[in-house]
């Protein structure tokens, strides 16, 4: 027999994800610059692999997240659980920003904004495995 207040669950919590990594990446795309629609739309292949990254990244802290309770709590405390959700997620934005930056300083000799926005497929796929690494982290943490 199919337990409706589970089903319910499932379904707030995969809309309630899907949402939250529309709101991170929105987040994130207003943080690095560049306008990354227009930049999608121009076809450029490094933006394209950035915000691959960040959304399999958030999509991972948020799945890491749901799935793995990090309060001492019983489980029908809903309001806990979504709180511990949005407070994760809101760790993996402020992770991603700041490794995108970090890593910036770190690579003087070039600066990853504008190759990107140059369409360097390589910077967006060196960012890319960046967002992969910092969702592995943090997804560990939760853990």
């Amino acid at each position: 027999m199919i337990d409706f207040s589970i089903l319910a669950l499932t379904i707030f919590y995969a809309l309630f994800g899907i949402l939250l990594m529309i709101i991170s990446n929105i987040i994130i795309d207003f943080f690095i610059p560049g306008n990354f629609p227009e930049e999608i739309k121009r076809g450029n292949r490094a933006v394209a692999w950035l915000s691959a990254g960040s959304f399999i990244g958030i999509g991972t802290i948020i799945r890491a997240v749901i799935s793995t309770p990090v309060y001492d709590a019983s489980a029908l405390d809903f309001i806990g659980g979504v709180v511990a959700t949005g407070v994760y997620t809101l760790l993996g934005i402020l992770a991603f920003i700041t490794g995108f930056f970090i890593i910036n300083i770190w690579h003087r000799s070039y600066e990853l904004p504008q190759e990107i926005m140059r369409g360097n497929t390589a910077a967006g796929i060196y960012i890319f495995g960046v967002y992969i690494g910092l969702a592995l982290v943090i997804c560990g943490a939760v853990h």
